[in-house]
C-alpha cells in the first residue's frame, strides 16, 4: 500500500477552548464582570466605579425581602434592568447605573455572547459614524471615542483571560486526555491512497501520482497549529505531541508585553471597507486586524507555511465569522489548499442525546469567504467524513 503525506493545518479557535470547558466565551467574561459587581458580602450599600460604568445600590426597607437576595445571583445587565423595574416603585432602595462606555452599553443591551459578533457589532457601528451626514472633524471626534471604547474592552477582555483563565487552570495535557487521544489519529503524518481520494476528493492526479512514484522518501510533514485563542491551552498541544509541528499565536498571547492581543475586524473584502479606506484617516483603521498583524512575524510565518507546501485545513471551535474573512480567504482559496475539514459542536440535551450540530452552519460562514464558490465545493470536507469534537465538563 502506498501511504501519502499531507501537511495539517489546524485552527484552535474559543469553542476549542470551551470544548475543554474553559470560561473563555464572552459569555463567562460579561457573567463574572456583572457577579463581581453585585456579590454584596453582607453590605446594604454597593457602589461601583470603573472604566464601563457608574453603579449605586443602596438597601433600604427589608434586607432579606426575597426579591433583594436575587441581586446575588444577577449575571446580565437584562436580568438587572428587570430587577430594577421590578423594585423602582415598592420603597426598598435606590438603584442607579449610568454607563460611561457607550459601545459596552450598546452589546449589553443586544443580549451579545459571542467574541466574534462584538467585533462585528464595532464594524457596524463604525461603517454607521462613517455614513452620518455631519462634517469630517465630528466623524473622526466619535470614531476616535468608539475605537478608545473598544480599547477599554479588550483591555478587561486581556486582564480576565489572563487571571480568570491563563493563571487559574493547569495546562499541562496527560496521554490519557480524552481530546489528545481524539487527536492523535488526525496528526499522524500518512494515510493510504484509498483514504487520500475517500477524503479529498482532490482532481490534481498529478500530485496523487507524485506520490504513488516517489513514495515519502526524504518528505517531511509539518503540523501547524494557528491559535486564533490568547490561552496557554495551544502551547500545551504543541508540546505535548511528538510529530514535526508548528504552534503560531496569529493574534497574539496573553501575559507577553512584545505582543499584544489582536482584537478587531479582519474583513477587507468587504465593500463598505474601501470607503472607509478611502477617508485618507488611520484613525478610522486603528482596530482593523491587517495592521495589527505588521507588529510581529506571525503572518508571514503562516503565509510561508502555505506557500511551502499541500495542506489540510482542520477546524477546531471556529465559527469562521466575518471578522477574519481577508486572512481566511487567502488561507481557503490558496492552490495549495486540499480540503478543509470541519470537527463540528453537538448540541445535547440534558439526557445527553444530540438535538442537533453547527456544522450547516459552520460550512455556510465558510462559503462567504470564498469568491470562488466552485472551489469552495470542491474543498470542504463532506458531514459523513467529519466528527463531532469531545466535550468536557
Amino acid at each position: 500500500t502506498h501511504f501519502l503525506n499531507m501537511n495539517r493545518l489546524f485552527f484552535f479557535f474559543n469553542g476549542f477552548d470551551l470544548a475543554h470547558g474553559l470560561p473563555t466565551s464572552y459569555r463567562d467574561f460579561i457573567v463574572d464582570y456583572w457577579r463581581g459587581i453585585f456579590v454584596r458580602n453582607g453590605q446594604k450599600k454597593i457602589k461601583r466605579e470603573d472604566l464601563l460604568i457608574d453603579l449605586i445600590c443602596e438597601f433600604e426597607g427589608i434586607y432579606n425581602n426575597s426579591e433583594y437576595d436575587l441581586i446575588d445571583r444577577i449575571k446580565t445587565y437584562n436580568e438587572l434592568k428587570s430587577f430594577i423595574e421590578r423594585n423602582k416603585n415598592r420603597g426598598y432602595g435606590v438603584f442607579n447605573i449610568e454607563f460611561k462606555n457607550s459601545f459596552f452599553e450598546n452589546i449589553c443591551n443586544k443580549s451579545i455572547e459571542n467574541w466574534v459578533d462584538i467585533e462585528a457589532e464595532y464594524y457596524r457601528e463604525l461603517k454607521k459614524i462613517v455614513k452620518l451626514s455631519i462634517n469630517s472633524d465630528k466623524k473622526k471626534e466619535r470614531v476616535k471615542v468608539l475605537n478608545d471604547e473598544f480599547e477599554e474592552i479588550k483591555n478587561l477582555l486581556s486582564r480576565y483571560l489572563g487571571e480568570k483563565v491563563d493563571e487559574a487552570y493547569d495546562f499541562v495535557l496527560k496521554d490519557d486526555y480524552p481530546i489528545l487521544q481524539f487527536l492523535l489519529p488526525e496528526l499522524m503524518p500518512s494515510f493510504s491512497e484509498d483514504e487520500f481520494l475517500k477524503e479529498f476528493k482532490y482532481n490534481d492526479q498529478s500530485y496523487v501520482k507524485k506520490f504513488l512514484k516517489e513514495g515519502i522518501k526524504n518528505y517531511t510533514v509539518e503540523t501547524f497549529f494557528l491559535s486564533f485563542n490568547y490561552t496557554k491551552l495551544a502551547e500545551a498541544y504543541s508540546d505535548g505531541v511528538a510529530y514535526s509541528k508548528k504552534l503560531n499565536y496569529i493574534h497574539g498571547k496573553l501575559c507577553n508585553p512584545d505582543n499584544l492581543i489582536n482584537f478587531g475586524f479582519g474583513d477587507e473584502m468587504d465593500d463598505d471597507y474601501k470607503v472607509i479606506e478611502n477617508l485618507d484617516d488611520n484613525e478610522y483603521l486603528r482596530n482593523f486586524k491587517s495592521f495589527q498583524y505588521s507588529q510581529n512575524s506571525n503572518y508571514k510565518k503562516l503565509l510561508d507555511y502555505i506557500e511551502s507546501d499541500k495542506f489540510q485545513v482542520y477546524i477546531m471551535g471556529h465559527s469562521c465569522g466575518l471578522s477574519d474573512r481577508t486572512m481566511l480567504n487567502t488561507i481557503f482559496e490558496h492552490p495549495n489548499c486540499i480540503s478543509i475539514k470541519v470537527f463540528y459542536y453537538e448540541r445535547k440535551d440534558e439526557n445527553g442525546k444530540v438535538i442537533n450540530d453547527n456544522y450547516t452552519e459552520i460550512i455556510q460562514n465558510i462559503s462567504r469567504h470564498f469568491n470562488k464558490k466552485g472551489l469552495m465545493r470542491e474543498k470542504i470536507v463532506n458531514k459523513t467524513l467529519c466528527k463531532p469534537m469531545p466535550q468536557i465538563q
